[in-house]
């Protein structure tokens, strides 16, 4: 089965997030479990765990198909040591928002080595902070993000996510979500048939198919190897429908939550409608 959503919202508690995701008839969703734009959010209280898992239930969603995103400011190779600090305090209460929701995985991006670090001192560090929280923690695994490469950002090759893998400790715990548009953008064809079947053929090689735990399924604004991160809708970019076509007609991407973050929230209904139809 094919298990698609949106990055849906959760204001007014993470108890809406399932009727937001519901009212488009997704059967998987992504959401902020806390304010995205700071380092914490006020504790979840009981009553909100309890809707959030009654609202799940009621609708229909798999805990293992539903999609947390950390906040955008955690950097977890930060080169300053009490900066690093801070975004591994905070991704440590992002993995302890998921157990008490009952939640199985949480996404992340690598984070940026300012400049500051070679590319490996940077992606051992992120290896490390992987490591501290899933030794804290329990049941959610951490998904690590392949990104377009803009800036400092690290994971823009697959060869990074293999690297971090290599060093996190717990394995069975570890796995990554691919952005169709960050990929593209890094400079993966997906646009190109003999493109696409190159990519996964990489992919499977280098990092592995039994790693794949989620992934985003947006267009790009940009063109192809641009390294800028700029999502478009479906089939309004320089990706068009093809590759969508392709991915939701290969079982490889079955079983996985499959979200969109596309910018028009008003086409996510109609969006998700339409990737069904390619299948």
């Amino acid at each position: 089965m094919y298990y698609l959503g949106a990055h849906v919202s959760a204001s007014g508690g993470v108890e809406q997030a399932p009727l937001n995701a519901n009212a488009i008839e997704a059967n998987a969703f992504a959401l902020f479990t806390k304010n995205q734009r700071q380092w914490f959010g006020a504790p979840l209280s009981k009553k909100s765990i309890d809707e959030f898992q009654q609202n799940c239930t009621k609708y229909g969603f798999l805990l293992e198909q539903i999609l947390p995103h950390d906040s955008y400011l955690i950097n977890l190779c930060n080169p300053d040591p009490v900066a690093l600090q801070k975004s591994r305090s905070a991704f440590l209460d992002e993995f302890k928002r998921c157990e008490q929701l009952g939640l199985k995985k949480l996404n992340f991006h690598p984070g940026s080595h300012l400049n500051e670090l070679s590319e490996e001192e940077a992606l051992l560090l992120v290896a490390e902070s992987i490591n501290q929280t899933l030794e804290a923690t329990h049941g959610v695994m951490a998904v690590i993000e392949n990104t377009s490469g803009q800036g400092t950002n690290l994971g823009y090759k697959f060869e990074h996510l293999a690297f971090i893998i290599s060093h996190v400790n717990d394995k069975s715990r570890v796995g990554v979500c691919i952005d169709t548009c960050h990929a593209f953008t890094a400079g993966y064809d997906l646009l190109s048939e003999k493109g696409w079947h190159s990519t996964w053929e990489q992919f499977d090689k280098i990092v592995g198919f039994n790693r794949l735990a989620a992934m985003h399924i947006n267009d790009s604004l940009k063109p192809f190897g641009s390294r800028v991160d700029r999502h478009a809708p479906l089939g309004q970019g320089h990706l068009g429908y093809e590759p969508f076509k392709r991915l939701m007609k290969d079982n490889r991407f079955e079983n996985i939550p499959l979200i969109l973050e596309t910018p028009d929230e008003n086409l996510w209904k109609e969006e998700i409608a339409l990737l069904r139809t390619f299948v």
